[in-house]
């Protein structure tokens, strides 16, 4: 029979929440002078505070490092932040928080913060790579002048390059691939209407909106042509501009895409899309994880899955289903064999959504196209990062001009 009582049961939280070797020096650190001083705090913050059900662990702990931030109280500030860096919450979550902090708390406090979250990060190997603001590596943010409005990163030096992500995703699916192209080449992302910072004009769209949102954007920048890297939906707005618009592409990569679904693929989309108009975003987030991401990768990289699925739940629910229409309703293939531009095109080997087979039927209807299949499911440039960048390096040094 569990005989445990308050203080027992605060201890397992504190243990929980802050692990065993600061509880142990805490407890076993005691006096008769501040004995009743810890059993206060392990009963009373520790029990009857962060045992209530009202709000989960995660939140909890980032309530007390936006109050310990506020408070200027950074010895508990640095005690909780490294404990929940140890628990495995996600950086976002963390930086986010000390975001929402430079607001609130004032810009010192939020420095302060970064500083000592940094040097934990970095103890615990754990400090993400270095992202540079200096120029020529720094992306510059910019809107489109032609409506509706687009939002666009542009950086780097050398051959133009665009990038076009997924339905539900935004440009910043593309945040290591862009880093690392722009050693070399003048890249331009930018977020579909519908997503992200880009403008939501009513739906439904048609590919052809998606593809004349292109192609302007390529104009309108006057770099072209340019080596077009589209992804999935991305990927569809590629092939149409290789269709209708030949004269701005140097180069084109379709990776993890479609050129035409099948009718019971297309009777699954208007069944996703009534579940979203119920329900909202949240409703098909978990399935969208699992076909974007295979069983390993959800286990060995959980704050890659939690980043792209809180991108995907920010997405407003009106710019999903109105694309959501226009990717049900691609239908590229027929026309591809007009396609003159070097095309290179990737599969995932576990690609569900698109499977190998739409690959090699969309590169056997391009002439001299190459087809290049790795071992991921959906999103295979987060998944496979550097198989991914050496494709396409490999394909634009030596096939586009």
């Amino acid at each position: 029979m569990d005989r445990s009582d308050d203080f027992e049961r605060g201890v397992l939280n504190r243990r929980a929440v802050l692990g065993d070797e600061w509880v142990d020096q805490s407890l076993g650190g005691t006096t008769q002078f501040n004995a009743d001083f810890q059993d206060l705090v392990t009963r009373h913050a520790w029990l009857d505070i962060w045992g209530r059900p009202g709000l989960d662990v995660v939140t909890r702990r980032l309530l007390v490092l936006g109050m310990t931030m506020a408070a200027a109280r950074w010895e508990e500030f640095e005690l909780h932040c490294k404990a929940t860096v140890r628990a495995g919450v996600p950086l976002e979550k963390i930086r986010e928080t000390l975001m929402q902090g430079a607001i609130y708390c004032g810009v010192p406090a939020a420095n302060t913060a970064f500083k000592i979250t940094s040097k934990i990060l970095r103890d615990e190997g754990l400090l993400p790579p270095p992202a540079p603001l200096t120029a020529g590596v720094r992306a510059a943010i910019h809107h489109t002048f032609s409506t509706p409005q687009l939002k666009v990163a542009l950086q780097g030096q050398g051959t133009p390059v665009v990038l076009s992500h997924a339905l539900g995703a935004d440009l910043h699916l593309w945040d290591e691939l862009a880093a690392a192209l722009g050693e070399q080449h003048e890249v331009l992302r930018y977020d579909h209407r519908g997503h992200g910072g880009s403008a939501v004009p009513a739906g439904p769209y048609a590919q052809d909106d998606l593809v004349d949102d292109a192609a302007r954007l390529i104009l309108e920048w006057g770099r072209g042509p340019v080596v077009f890297i589209g992804l999935s939906m991305g990927g569809m707005v590629g092939q149409g501009l290789a269709v209708r618009h030949p004269e701005l592409l140097s180069g084109l990569v379709i990776a993890n895409s479609s050129a035409r679904y099948p009718a019971e693929a297309r009777a699954m989309w208007d069944q996703r899309i009534a579940a979203i108009e119920q329900g909202g975003l949240a409703t098909i987030a978990e399935g969208t994880m699992e076909r974007w991401f295979t069983p390993g990768f959800r286990a060995a990289q959980p704050e890659v899955v939690e980043r792209t699925r809180q991108v995907l739940l920010r997405t407003p629910a009106a710019g999903y289903i109105a694309c959501g229409r226009a990717v049900q309703s691609v239908d590229w293939l027929d026309r591809l064999a007009a396609v003159r531009a070097p095309t290179l095109v990737i599969a995932g080997a576990q690609d569900a959504g698109a499977p190998p087979a739409m690959s090699e039927a969309m590169a056997a209807r391009i002439a001299g196209a190459q087809l290049t299949v790795l071992d991921s499911a959906h999103i295979s440039v987060l998944e496979q990062p550097q198989a991914f960048l050496d494709a396409v390096r490999g394909f634009i040094g030596a096939r586009c001009p």
